[in-house]
């Protein structure tokens, strides 16, 4: 894979007239065979005219310009031709948007359109009012059977998209008709694959309505789905079925399900297994899905239909802030309110017809859903064109940290954002939203040895949607206040939400990181991280793995009052999660010990007198910690045969630790969790074990530690953080 990825767009300067037309005015560029065509589109509100240019492209003969609706519009009309490179068309669509010209010559053909100057050539817009029902199902999924699957085409892609449809109108859907689940061809599903977001543009998730979404598994024959990463849907209503057939980094929001079939991991009649996975504020109308084949499965602020029996899974399902949930048992936890939350921010179309971005409210003791039939919940609107810097694929760190400082927030277009320098959100409220699973990306360069993303010690933060990776060696890859941080954030949190740190896996050259994400800011609510150190990718296996993808930590927390939903941590070389900050809460917690530590020499805790590392850690001075619904799955697979693990867990004996519905299992290799919780519970030599909760309990206490975390010696000098 290149290390470098080359811009397909270029960024224009705004031109901003104070009485006429108001659209950002950028150009990007086309590619034709080998030829790069400039486009560029300026609306003039005053005069209720669009301007198109563009470079030179075909031998001969005049441009012809058609004219419709959306890009995939079923009634392109002509509006004229030219032998200039530039036409103004007097009489457009009354809606500034639906405007989309065809510039035509010879075989060639560019389309023009404001949604493709502002928001890149990542995202596709879809529009029933000029479309066919299946233009964006048949769109999707083209693309799905090129970049969407598994192997080269898939899971270590840079492609990055995201599909947004617009609202319907007139009683219109996108739903092209089928019948049976969303895993068979008579469904005609839309199929979403890797580094892919399906969208809503509407107020409400019945503003657009989808008929089925399936995600289908690349192994074992299309039964396992425990690489089935990287993609997410949010705001839409699906009304025949969804089948989200997921793992980690996968993020279900927001939707409104009239009906499923079967099975939310749906593949017919084979028999699928997953680790998965993710979904919050979603509303099931009329049937109780099943789990069925999920290892674990976090589900936050759902309403489902009446009843309380189980809705499948093995270890370690949490339901929380449900309405209806599953009767808990071993393997289910229901927790009855979510106590804070404010959830992720989403473009939409205003009645003004202006893009805008939602951004809720927080909330406390949540249960259900945050928006009803009529209102879209409570929250705030920004305009994106006034409020935001909308970032592309090429963009520089620069360009990012030059908006930041001079007010605006970022919204990522889907890409693969090449970093010579971390990005640093210095100021309060200050807001980064991905779309179509964006990844910021540092490059393997002796500038920055830091991280990916640094945030200040300021209120109200929000950073979300955005996937980390690390073609270099730093410190971090996400780092939230500065070491010592002391602000009260407890009036207005900082938002953490849809975040992946992956270590490994892409690049094939040697990095080394200290701690994926350390959180040192107090009062921070996390809402769905997966921290993986890659079991798998470029690099191969044992104890080759273990000494050119080294990080020790997946997780560090030092602030006080950290609060996290869905937490996912895998495979890190030393304590994956590490708690040292006070009255911490985690719903949900998954993980996968390090596949590969070569031997239990190399593998060892506590100066030496322990077996492996405690997957979650708190520490002996923390005196007030809770956790309900922990699971650990031993697979030794890299090593020499002989590792294992002393505890899953490891906590302070003190009267307000309390960790809830724990469990460990062996899924592969020959080495064992030898106890669940500080040498009590049981060994997973003889079949899972399970603890319903520890609290001051008879266990033994872990020996005193001192943690080697970084500290303000270790910024490079060129860094320069405001205070």
């Amino acid at each position: 894979m290149s290390k470098k990825v080359i811009s397909l767009s270029t960024l224009f300067a705004c031109i901003l007239f104070l009485c006429s037309f108001i659209s950002p005015c950028s150009s990007n560029e086309k590619i034709e065979g080998n030829k790069k065509i400039e486009r560029k589109i300026v609306y003039n509100k005053k005069k209720h005219n669009i301007t198109i240019s563009w470079s030179a492209f075909g031998s001969s003969g005049n441009y012809i310009i058609t004219r419709g609706g959306s890009r995939l519009s079923s009634d392109f009309v002509s509006v004229g031709s030219t032998s200039k490179l530039l036409f103004i068309d007097n009489k457009p669509n009354a809606n500034k948007y639906e405007n989309y010209y065809k510039v035509s010559r010879n075989d060639i053909t560019i389309i023009i359109s404001l949604e493709n100057q502002i928001f890149g050539d990542n995202i596709y817009f879809y529009d029933r009012k000029y479309e066919k029902a299946e233009s964006a199902r048949n769109d999707i999924n083209s693309q799905f059977s090129t970049i969407g699957l598994g192997g080269a085409n898939g899971e270590w892609t840079t492609k990055r998209q995201a599909y947004y449809f617009k609202p319907n109108v007139d009683g219109q859907t996108y739903d092209v008709g089928g019948s049976g689940s969303a895993s068979s061809k008579e469904a005609n599903s839309i199929e979403l694959g890797f580094y892919s977001h399906i969208g809503g543009l509407g107020k409400l998730p019945s503003d657009v309505k989808l008929g089925s979404i399936f995600t289908r598994p690349h192994l074992s024959g299309g039964a396992n789905a425990t690489c089935t990463f990287w993609r997410s849907v949010e705001n839409v209503e699906v009304m025949r079925d969804f089948a989200w057939t997921v793992s980690q980094s996968t993020s279900a929001r927001r939707l409104l399900i009239d009906s499923t079939s079967k099975y939310i991991s749906d593949i017919g009649d084979t028999n699928f297994w997953g680790s998965g996975g993710f979904i919050a504020d979603t509303h099931y109308e009329s049937d109780r899905p099943n789990w069925k084949g999920q290892q674990q499965w976090y589900t936050r602020n759902a309403v489902f239909p009446s009843g309380s029996e189980a809705m499948g899974g093995s270890y370690n399902m949490v339901w929380q802030g449900c309405v209806n949930p599953p009767l808990a048992d071993d393997s289910n936890s229901a927790i009855a309110t979510t106590p804070i939350i404010r959830e992720k921010p989403f473009l939409f179309i205003d009645q003004d017809g202006e893009y805008k971005v939602f951004i809720p409210a927080w909330q406390k003791d949540r249960i259900g859903v945050s928006w009803s039939s009529k209102n879209m919940g409570e929250g705030k609107v920004q305009d994106l064109i006034a409020n935001w810097y909308v970032a592309k694929e090429g963009d520089t760190d620069a360009e990012i940290n030059a908006a930041l400082k001079a007010g605006k927030n970022i919204f990522f277009t889907p890409g693969h954002y090449s970093l010579n320098a971390p990005i640093q959100v210095n100021r309060k409220d200050a807001i980064l939203l991905g779309a179509g699973i964006a990844s910021v990306t540092l490059e393997p360069t002796d500038k920055n040895t830091w991280g990916c993303i640094y945030a200040d010690d300021k209120d109200g933060i929000i950073i979300a949607g955005l996937l980390m990776d690390s073609f270099n060696s730093t410190i971090y890859q996400v780092r939230i206040g500065d070491e010592g941080s002391k602000a009260d954030h407890s009036a207005d949190p900082i938002l953490l939400t849809d975040i992946t740190c992956r270590v490994g896996g892409v690049q094939s050259n040697n990095i080394q990181i200290q701690v994926a994400m350390q959180i040192n800011s107090s009062n921070v609510v996390g809402d769905h991280f997966w921290l993986w150190r890659a079991d798998h990718g470029s690099q191969r296996g044992g104890d080759v793995r273990w000494t050119r993808d080294r990080c020790k930590n997946g997780l560090v927390v030092t602030g006080n009052d950290v609060t996290l939903y869905g937490l996912f941590v895998e495979h890190f070389q030393e304590y994956e999660v590490l708690w040292l900050g006070e009255r911490g809460r985690t719903f949900f917690f998954q993980n996968e010990p390090p596949y590969d530590a070569p031997n239990q020499k190399s593998w060892s805790s506590q100066n030496g007198k322990v077996d492996g590392y405690a997957a979650f850690k708190v520490a002996n001075t923390v005196k007030e910690h809770h956790t309900v619904g922990m699971g650990s799955y031993a697979v030794f697979t890299g090593t020499d045969g002989n590792v294992n693990k002393k505890n899953g867990f490891e906590v302070p004996n003190s009267p307000n630790v309390r960790l809830e519905k724990m469990c460990i299992t062996r899924f592969a290799g020959s080495g064992n969790i030898q106890n669940v919780i500080n040498g009590t519970g049981g060994s997973t030599a003889t079949g899972p074990k399970r603890v319903a909760l520890y609290n001051n309990g008879e266990g033994m206490q872990p020996y005193d530690e001192e943690y080697n975390l970084p500290n303000s010696e270790s910024y490079p000098a060129f860094i320069e953080m405001e205070k």
